[in-house]
């Protein structure tokens, strides 16, 4: 059998991609169709008001609307919080709260989400909405670089989330596997990036970075991971006995 990381570099590129060119598209949507989508949400759990809310809020006012997670990735982050019976989540990238959100509503009373966020004006939007939620007060914010946050945090968290600035996904990814539980999973966001991780030609810095971290989940030892075409791409990865 190919090792994972030699598959990585030999797969050929698909003519799909060859033809949408090495920019792909600008939307997550682009990988799977718009009505697949769409039916695949209205088959799962259900979107909840104040995450309606915060997705309508975020398409009126944010200049990258498409980074929201959504109602589909929002049942899934929801399905594995339940899964795993999570009660301390950790989430990299808060950008406008719905994931976050999304996740504390399914846990229990006592549950929390600690959720990093680089910029004020997204961590302030975000709380805006989750004080119009029953839930909200299971989040709690922390604004700063994520890496200073992660160095100071004590594990074990039961689920952790990744959605967050690309350049630092192996160093994040890498800082989980301290913080996660033995039971817990790790989620990791964008990862296949519009389909430009198939562009092993030229890709820009942020890609490379994404194709990176795919490599070192790949061939990781001490994890066992799927990477699901959901949406951009969502990364599952369980860690192995210790």
């Amino acid at each position: 059998m190919t090792p994972p990381r030699a598959r990585l570099y030999t797969t050929p590129m698909p003519s799909w991609f060859k033809k949408r060119g090495a920019s792909g598209g600008t939307s997550p949507g682009d990988l799977v169709p718009t009505e697949i989508e769409e039916y695949a949400a209205v088959c799962s759990a259900a979107e909840s008001d104040a995450c309606k809310l915060i997705r309508a809020e975020t398409y009126r006012t944010q200049d990258c609307p498409q980074m929201v997670v959504g109602p589909l990735e929002g049942a899934f982050l929801k399905v594995m919080a339940l899964a795993v019976g999570a009660k301390r989540v950790l989430e990299i990238g808060t950008f406008t709260g719905y994931s976050a959100l999304a996740m504390a509503e399914v846990l229990p009373d006592d549950g929390a989400v600690l959720t990093c966020e680089i910029d004020a004006d997204s961590a302030a939007f975000a709380r805006r909405y989750w004080d119009k939620s029953l839930h909200g007060k299971k989040i709690h914010v922390r604004v700063g670089p994520a890496l200073e946050t992660m160095a100071a945090l004590k594990g074990p968290f039961d689920l952790i989330f990744i959605d967050a600035d690309k350049a630092n996904y192996v160093n994040y990814y890498r800082r989980t596997l301290d913080l996660i539980s033995p039971t817990g999973v790790i989620l990791i966001d964008n990862v296949l990036w519009s389909g430009r991780v198939l562009n092993t030609h030229d890709p820009d810095p942020s890609t490379a970075a994404i194709q990176e971290l795919n490599r070192v989940v790949a061939s990781d030892p001490r994890a066992t991971a799927a990477l699901l075409t959901l949406r951009d791409g969502v990364f599952v990865i369980k860690p192995n006995p210790r």
